[in-house]
């Protein structure tokens, strides 16, 4: 009676009493099978046989034995480590060689803790405080200041100039009027209330004016059309008798022709030029 051959599948040995390998249904002996399928060590390019733990990371292996810090030597085997150029370090080596400093308290920020960064400085966050009260800045905003950095609570008292108009600290922007600080948008014309920074303004009595409220208030009215004359836009006028006409304005009352550098009439109210004049 025969019995059913059981042998390597690449060498053909029997495998009948020995040690063998089963990969994808199909049974190799050990040594067919590190020939054949074993990944080669990172460290000391020997195959990783079956008899010992293959270590991979990233498409590389490594012996049990051989997976080490690459500066300290010390086993990384269940360890934290990380990766730099192709060398596997421990993360002290790692956050001695290549992890940022604080700038405060110039030790290591280690890998994975909580860090503040601004303008290539490094900072743990416990370490990164406002100047003034010395308390974590954290998430919050700040402000820097003179290589020196401050909340915005500390910074509004103890540096920003007060609005005014509302008393309010004045944080960024702003408008001086008579040597006095103002918010952009607390700075308005005292009569009609619209924003005046950036815009053509004048003042009476220390109060700022639009030019149109300016013209209505204070300006002399033409006799001609009854609007506001103002010079504030550099518009001519003609005046006469205590009254005023835009130089446009100033035409005769019967035939409308322009009595600008001409000779004129007047007829009670009226204005004539000689022609007309004469007529009457």
């Amino acid at each position: 009676m025969s019995t059913e051959r059981f042998d390597c599948h690449y060498c053909k040995d029997t495998l009948l009493g020995k040690k063998y390998i089963l990969k994808e249904d199909t049974q190799y002996c050990t040594k067919c099978y590190e020939n054949l399928f074993a990944n080669c060590c990172e460290v000391c390019s020997l195959p990783i046989g079956c008899n010992c733990k293959d270590l991979s990371y990233k498409d590389r292996h490594w012996h049990e034995n051989c997976f080490k810090c690459a500066k300290c030597s010390r086993s990384l085997v269940e360890k934290p480590f990380a990766a730099k150029d192709d060398l596997m370090l421990c993360t002290e080596c790692y956050s001695h060689e290549y992890s940022s400093k604080c700038s405060t308290c110039k030790k290591t920020i280690m890998p994975g803790s909580r860090k503040m960064e601004y303008k290539g400085n490094s900072w743990h966050e416990t370490c990164f405080l406002c100047q003034r009260c010395q308390q974590p800045i954290g998430t919050k905003s700040f402000i820097p200041k003179d290589n020196n950095y401050f909340c915005v609570p500390c910074f509004e008292k103890q540096f920003a100039y007060q609005c005014c108009a509302c008393k309010k600290s004045i944080t960024t922007g702003g408008v001086t009027y008579l040597d006095k600080p103002w918010h952009r948008e607390c700075f308005t014309c005292i009569g009609c209330k619209r924003q005046l920074a950036g815009q053509r303004f004048t003042s009476r009595e220390n109060y700022p004016y639009c030019l149109d409220c300016f013209s209505n208030l204070y300006a002399k009215k033409c006799v001609g059309c009854t609007k506001p004359i103002t010079s504030l836009a550099g518009a001519k006028y003609i005046s006469f008798e205590e009254r005023q006409w835009h130089s446009e304005c100033f035409t005769c009352m019967q035939c409308s022709v322009s009595l600008v550098g001409r000779g004129f009439l007047t007829q009670r109210d009226d204005i004539l030029c000689t022609d007309c004049g004469r007529e009457k």
